[in-house]
């Protein structure tokens, strides 16, 4: 299987931070978490070719190692927290188990637990005040289960995603940025040979616990030939995958930039937004309710707009919400 050797890990084992990004290409590590409380959530994305990255467009894509970051995003009530710093080479040093891209860096060690120290800048947005502030802290994010299998989300096997760790319990120790907490979490990668917009119109995707332990993932993409590519399936603690039917598509109606979002829900069940988290020109995420395969489902969901990430306008946007630095800092 070629992301076995060139993707985000070893499947059935754990993440490898040193797997290869060929030119023109991405590969990602993800993870998200909410609190016990329902008050707290946080998402972390770790990139090689950074793939949101406008620098990395107008380079030509032609050194992935070269546009390399580590987005962490705090969100509790009244004050979320927001931090992009794209880097380059000079500041990654990345192995098998780590990861460290400037002043922060991901771990993954032998007991299979991944720790994030990071020490960055959020800036300023809507919401979250008008000046720029650090957040400094700890993350550790332990597994119950790794899965085994890796899944093309389009149509030619260009785009792979790797559920790595469906569940899994999280803390959240902050020194600077907001409260810690402790919670549940989950873990995946996403890889590819050319950008997202290259080979997706648009995807919602969507993850949520099931009444007994279980995870319920959902992905729904548009291909950017026209066909539709949709995956549904319900992962129990150990990592075992049982591949269900995608429920219906509920409109959960449109961001403030005019993103269109769709959440799934059983035949006579529906959808709502009940905590929006990011509201971009091109991509959201937001806390759903929905009724999944007979039962209430409180859910992590995200929208992405290729078809508008695609507009030079958007891209051009992009520098307020992502600085660069060059250097090893």
């Amino acid at each position: 299987m070629a992301f076995r050797a060139t993707g985000g890990g070893e499947p059935g084992r754990g993440p490898r931070f040193d797997a290869p990004v060929p030119p023109g290409g991405y590969l990602w590590w993800y993870f998200d978490g909410v609190s016990d409380c329902g008050r707290h959530a946080v998402t972390v994305i770790a990139f090689v070719g950074s793939v949101f990255s406008p620098y990395y467009a107008w380079s030509g894509r032609q050194d992935p190692e070269n546009h390399v970051a580590i987005n962490v995003a705090l969100y509790s009530a009244g004050r979320p927290r927001w931090a992009m710093t794209e880097r380059g080479r000079a500041a990654l040093n990345r192995s098998g188990a780590s990861f460290r891209v400037g002043p922060s860096s991901l771990r993954w060690d032998d007991a299979g637990g991944l720790t994030l120290d990071f020490d960055e800048i959020a800036l300023p947005f809507p919401g979250a005040g008008w000046l720029p502030g650090r957040i400094r802290g700890t993350i550790r994010l332990v597994p119950r289960g790794v899965t085994g299998t890796v899944f093309d989300i389009d149509d030619r096997g260009a785009h792979r995603w790797w559920p790595i760790a469906p569940a899994a319990g999280i803390e959240v120790d902050l020194a600077q940025g907001g409260p810690s907490w402790r919670g549940h979490g989950y873990l995946d990668s996403n890889w590819g040979v050319e950008p997202l917009e290259t080979g997706f119109r648009r995807w919602d995707w969507a993850r949520g616990r099931l009444a007994d332990g279980r995870t319920a993932i959902l992905y729904d993409a548009s291909c950017r030939s026209g066909t539709r590519r949709e995956l549904a399936l319900c992962i129990g603690s150990d990592g075992t995958i049982e591949q269900r039917t995608l429920p219906v598509a509920r409109t959960l109606g449109r961001g403030t930039w005019g993103v269109e979002r769709f959440m799934h829900a059983d035949g006579k069940g529906d959808a709502r937004v009940v905590r929006a988290l990011e509201d971009g020109p091109f991509y959201t995420r937001a806390i759903v309710e929905s009724r999944i395969w007979g039962e209430p489902v409180t859910a992590m969901h995200e929208t992405f707009s290729g078809d508008r990430f695609a507009r030079p306008l958007v891209k051009a946007m992009l520098p307020f919400r992502m600085p660069r630095r060059s250097g090893r800092a």
